[in-house]
């Protein structure tokens, strides 16, 4: 299997990983919208014998009491259901990170579930006392420094790209 970073050419198969994932195509309307608009954005698939079998999306997020850090969001992740439970959304989390690391990110923040992400160094938001801006359980928004110490003293609302609020 081999991570890469997505091309013009993947988009109507990503279109088609992220539809069977979710319920709607309000994560493929989305990540449409955040080719256009989000800069910089970190794009990638994994694929196999010429097949995308799964996506990930990291896209800038910003802290309110400290807008100049480097955060991303990471989302939408999607494996095609067939795939799954087969480590590729493993593998495109690491890649995505180790990207994230390589362009001095300082720290990305997921809404996901708190079973899956902390094995990737993912903790509770709450441990740096920073808040999603959407009413989300407490557990489910994580925060990862990729540069050790990056958030302290950072607390505050953490906002992801504003395509986010038309999903």
């Amino acid at each position: 299997m081999l991570i890469r970073i997505e091309t013009e050419a993947d988009h109507a198969a990503v279109a088609q990983i992220l539809k069977s994932a979710f319920d709607d195509d309000g994560e493929s309307r989305l990540v449409t919208r955040l080719r256009s608009s989000a800069k910089p954005l970190m794009s990638l698939v994994a694929e196999q014998d010429g097949q995308i079998l799964g996506y990930i999306l990291f896209s800038p997020a910003t802290l309110d009491s400290s807008p100049s850090l480097a955060v991303m969001g990471l989302a939408p992740m999607a494996v095609h259901p067939d795939c799954q439970r087969q480590g590729i959304g493993t593998a495109l989390v690491e890649a995505g990170l180790n990207r994230c690391r390589d362009a001095h990110i300082g720290a990305v923040a997921v809404l996901g579930h708190s079973e899956y992400y902390p094995r990737f160094g993912f903790r509770k938001s709450s441990e740096f006392d920073i808040k999603c801006e959407y009413d989300v359980p407490a557990e489910a928004f994580m925060l990862m420094e990729m540069q050790q110490g990056f958030l302290k003293g950072g607390s505050g609302i953490l906002k992801y790209h504003e395509e986010f609020n038309k999903l």
